[in-house]
């Protein structure tokens, strides 16, 4: 039998993890064990350097995850329309993040192509069409690398965008839900996550937004 090490130390650290956990609270598992309330959904990428509860150093129980490649909200997605609903109807969660990061792979391949893998250009075509819409003011950008950057950074309000215009997200505006949506880009240079402004008038001008929101709201 061929045993792979790598394998067996995350089986490992999490019985370390599991031990610690009780050694400081003998009831911590018990609490995880009830329902979960969590008070963020965050949409983010598959990228394994990005980990979400490291960085934000949250507790399990503390965020609602759905992840992809590049962070894409692809409105034929169920899976992902399901943990929307879920996240509106069901678990009351308020607060909307979508997190993109910098030297995103899927932003690469986005705008260079991956050769025979199809299926993930295809995956990632909203990217490709922003890099073509914004071509002019992107080829100004000298360097290759901050100009993957700031896709990165307008694929997230992309993204948000989409998700405003899910009929979840619709519905429980006309329900009068109370809703707050935040771009996020982590910046794997420094470890720090940039919250990017966001166009709230353009949004209001494509009825994606209640006419009484307010930009407070996003803050």
């Amino acid at each position: 039998m061929i045993h792979h090490r790598d394998y067996f130390e995350l089986l490992n650290n999490n019985k370390l993890w599991a031990a610690e956990k009780l050694k400081t609270d003998p009831a911590y598992f018990d609490e995880l064990a009830k329902p979960q309330r969590p008070k963020f959904l965050f949409i983010g990428c598959s990228d394994s350097r990005v980990p979400l509860t490291s960085i934000l150093e949250s507790e399990p129980g503390d965020l609602f995850v759905h992840r992809n490649i590049a962070n894409q909200v692809n409105l034929t997605d169920i899976n992902l329309l399901s943990i929307i609903e879920y996240a509106v109807e069901i678990l009351n969660i308020e607060h909307m993040i979508i997190l993109g990061h910098y030297k995103c792979g899927g932003v690469k391949a986005a705008v260079e192509g991956l050769n025979e893998e199809d299926i993930v250009e295809n995956w990632v075509s909203q990217i490709s069409d922003i890099y073509h819409y914004h071509k002019k003011e992107l080829e100004t950008i000298t360097d290759k690398g901050k100009m993957y950057d700031r896709i990165s950074e307008m694929n997230v309000v992309a993204q948000l965008k989409n998700l405003l215009r899910t009929p979840i997200i619709q519905r429980a505006f006309r329900n009068k839900k109370k809703l707050w949506f935040h771009g996020w880009i982590f910046d794997i240079y420094t470890g720090l996550i940039k919250d990017l402004p966001l166009p709230l008038r353009e949004w209001k001008e494509y009825d994606l937004l209640p006419e009484d929101y307010l930009s407070e709201a996003f803050m």
